[in-house]
């Protein structure tokens, strides 16, 4: 129990205040702490778990969202540590942690609200780990996004995906989602996906490809329609996809006001220089 102020306290998760010895031998960084809210229940863990980080186009955090909403699904704690900025997030008048955790019948979340330094993504990863695996969870789905070099509409309609395990991979191909066959998933995303792989648990990560400039709400539906297949549960979109359209018409319109750019003259010194274009 960690104390709060002389008369409150606050319950840590099982074992999220411990690191394994295995991951202290390996030098990995501890998970952050995970307060449980007072009243809540922990008696429906268990299911699937669904996570999503504010990382490219928001992709992962926009669809943890609609579930959270869709199912309505309990918080259940915040993930805590005194390295994170100090703020409350403000939504719907109620003041929340940034980082936090839900639960429902058969089903989890994990999400972050703001986007966090690199430096960040293997406590992190380890912490997500813990949650899975202290909440009793058979499988966990990770939301990300693919920055692409080139993103057209083309793009729009292309999901990746990436499992652990046999059964996962056969998951994606009956849903025709494109498997990574050679690659590399950076982030959060690839060390769930790496260390699920060793230690012999399901995660599947669902990658479309996103436009970093804005929320991109559209990516996030192409992700939910298949979270909606592989957990068998209707997820409502249409308000989604309205918000998609509204914030790609918003961005339109500053795009258009903005004034041509134009490039710098060049110098005679860049005219020389073969690696300046």
């Amino acid at each position: 129990m960690m104390r709060n102020g002389p008369n409150t306290s606050i319950e840590i998760y099982e074992g999220f205040n411990k690191s394994s010895k295995e991951g202290e031998t390996m030098g990995l960084p501890r998970p952050f702490e995970l307060a449980l809210h007072e009243g809540t229940r922990t008696d429906r863990l268990g299911g699937t778990a669904i996570c999503g980080f504010n990382s490219k186009g928001a992709v992962g955090a926009i669809a943890v969202d609609r579930i959270i909403k869709a199912f309505d699904l309990e918080q259940l704690g915040s993930v805590l540590s005194d390295s994170f900025p100090a703020m409350a997030l403000v939504r719907g008048r109620r003041p929340q942690h940034p980082v936090r955790i839900y639960q429902g019948d058969d089903l989890g979340a994990f999400v972050s609200d703001i986007p966090f330094p690199e430096e960040y993504n293997l406590a992190f990863g380890e912490t997500v780990l813990k949650w899975f695996q202290d909440g009793r969870f058979e499988r966990l789905i990770v939301v990300d996004g693919l920055v692409l070099p080139s993103f057209g509409e083309e793009e729009r309609d292309r999901l990746f995906g990436v499992s652990s395990t046999d059964s996962g991979r056969a998951a994606l191909d009956e849903l025709g989602i494109e498997c990574v066959e050679h690659g590399v998933v950076p982030g959060i995303t690839g060390y769930l996906l790496a260390e699920a792989d060793r230690l012999g648990v399901e995660v599947i990560a669902l990658i479309p490809p996103v436009n970093p400039m804005f929320p991109d709400a559209r990516a996030a539906i192409l992700a939910l329609e298949a979270i909606s297949d592989l957990i068998k549960k209707e997820i409502p979109l249409s308000e989604l996809a309205e918000k998609a359209v509204e914030i790609e018409e918003r961005v339109r319109d500053v795009f258009a006001s903005l004034p041509p750019a134009l490039p710098e003259p060049k110098t005679s010194d860049d005219e020389d220089d073969p690696m300046i274009l």
